[in-house]
């Protein structure tokens, strides 16, 4: 459990939230963890029929704490990390999100595998990997471009570009964009309760045959994204990106 994540049943949908405005809803190893034990927990809930992943009506997440997670690395299967993008990943349940602000790496990442998606206007989706000395993570590497193409996927990606919630729906990354704060938590709830009134069989089994092979393709390419990660975490492009980022100048790439 992690006093970060707030977890509140509304009939039969779940919904998490990602709470820890002081740091602008920056995960760490005890966030992952619960919430991959929540999805967990839910697919063996046959009450619960939708989950919905939300943050603050400011910000949905930063992306990783950069402190928690340089002093523990993501490694390996048993990592919190790789528990909860495996999680969502699997989900048989349909996952629904409601983001309001920006959505940095996994913030964005995380919305791939997400059925639904409502954003908020000013919501600010980025994916700075690169920009890190990184790469991609969440099986976006190969998710992206089936989605958008190669060019809108260098854009996002290469360059690091962020692009708003409007732009975020013409591309296909989300359903709808609403006015920030409520409305996008009301919209999200609305499809959940929705869903949550269809026949539960059939639901699941729609949607495995919407991701069916594109699940398995993912979380294969999500265990190699997981290894040149790491081996990029520990190398020099990286280190001055971080140090950059700590000390909130621009990095020098000799």
């Amino acid at each position: 459990m992690s006093e970060h994540l707030l977890e509140e049943r509304t009939g039969a949908v779940l919904t998490l939230t990602m709470h820890r405005p002081e740091k602008k809803n920056a995960l760490t190893r005890d966030m992952y963890g619960a919430m991959a034990a929540a999805i967990s927990a839910a697919e063996d809930d046959d009450s619960v029929r939708a989950l919905i992943i939300r943050g603050s009506a400011e910000c949905f997440t930063s992306g990783n704490d950069v402190g928690d997670f340089l002093n523990a690395p993501a490694s390996g299967p048993e990592s919190p990390v790789y528990k909860f993008l495996k999680a969502i990943c699997h989900a048989t349940k349909p996952l629904i999100a409601a983001v309001n602000g920006p959505a940095v790496g996994v913030g964005t990442t995380m919305l791939l595998h997400c059925d639904l998606v409502y954003v908020a206007e000013n919501a600010r989706l980025k994916m700075p990997f690169v920009n890190l000395g990184l790469c991609p993570e969440a099986g976006s590497s190969f998710l992206l471009p089936r989605l958008l193409g190669h060019p809108r996927t260098a854009e996002l990606l290469l360059l690091g570009e962020e692009i708003s919630g409007a732009r975020a729906v013409e591309f296909g990354l989300a359903n709808q964009a609403l006015p920030a704060g409520q409305a996008v938590f009301d919209a999200a709830l609305t499809a959940a309760r929705r869903i949550a009134e269809q026949p539960p069989g059939s639901i699941r089994l729609t949607k495995q045959l919407i991701k069916r092979g594109v699940a398995d393709v993912a979380s294969q390419v999500m265990d190699q994204e997981g290894e040149y990660f790491s081996r990029l975490l520990g190398g020099a492009e990286a280190r001055e990106a971080l140090a950059a980022f700590m000390e909130k100048r621009k990095p020098v790439f000799n």
